[in-house]
């Protein structure tokens, strides 16, 4: 059985954790987690105790196979230059917008060197997970992708469109989010309750998201069904586009590239 270090129990790091612990991919006592403060480890055990936990990253990444880097950007390569590494051990990194090689001058000795970029969902087993790789075999691709498939979707990608599915899937959430909020306040402002209104608009998202993936259709197959000749939702999508919904998606996702 895998061991798994993560060093970092901040947002993603911390979601990562619960995400791992809450499947089957690997048993609790299998996953430790390290944080130079101790406030957001503890809350980890309280909700899975057996999940090891400690303030010494070497400690914690010396019996694992794989390490998650889940620290801020700015502080990836010093932490990943301050551990000791052995040649079996696959690095795994989380910090958006340092690349692959950035991180080999910091990682000399280890197996394999990845790129890993999910989302929040991912504490909920629901991310769409972004992996690109440095020095890897056909083996540790399969291990990893296999892994971060019991917490979502994973896919192998060229470290060249890392940027922009990063947009499209870490960004993309919190693009998502907005339209929930604003279909909520449209609810509200029709007399629906807020709680009520945020639930419609989360199950809507939840239910077209289970429709494309089912299917494999195409966005446009499954809004010709609902749009019936003279009919509600066709008014409501021309207004979208008359009001640059299309365009202002678009321009969100390429400007946080």
């Amino acid at each position: 059985m895998k061991k798994i270090a993560i060093i970092g129990a901040g947002n993603m790091g911390g979601a990562i954790a619960r995400g791992l612990a809450a499947s089957e991919a690997i048993e609790n006592y299998h996953i430790v987690v390290s944080n130079r403060s101790t406030e957001k480890l503890k809350q980890i055990q309280q909700d899975y105790p057996v999940i090891e936990i400690t303030t010494d990253n070497q400690k914690a990444v010396e019996q694992a196979d794989f390490i998650i880097l889940a620290v801020k950007p700015w502080l990836i390569e010093e932490i990943a230059r301050e551990l000791t590494y052995t040649e079996k051990q696959v690095v795994c990194s989380v910090a958006a917008g340092i690349s692959l090689e950035t991180l080999s001058h910091s990682i000399e000795t280890a197996q394999a060197i990845y790129r890993v970029m999910p989302n929040t969902a991912i504490s909920k087993r629901e991310s769409m997970t972004l992996i690109s790789s440095l020095y890897s075999s056909e083996q540790t691709d399969e291990e990893l992708l296999a892994l971060f498939n019991q917490l979502g979707v994973a896919m192998l990608i060229p470290e060249t469109q890392m940027a922009a599915a990063t947009a499209l899937t870490s960004c993309g959430i919190a693009f998502v989010m907005k339209y929930i909020q604003a279909a909520m306040q449209a609810g509200v402002e029709m007399g629906i309750r807020p709680k009520e209104a945020q639930l419609m608009a989360a199950q809507c998202v939840k239910g077209a998201s289970c429709l494309l993936e089912e299917r494999a259709a195409h966005p446009s197959v499954e809004i010709d069904k609902v749009t019936t000749p003279g009919g509600l939702t066709i008014k409501g999508i021309n207004v979208l586009e008359h009001e640059g919904f299309s365009s202002a998606i678009i321009k969100a996702i390429e400007s946080a590239r």
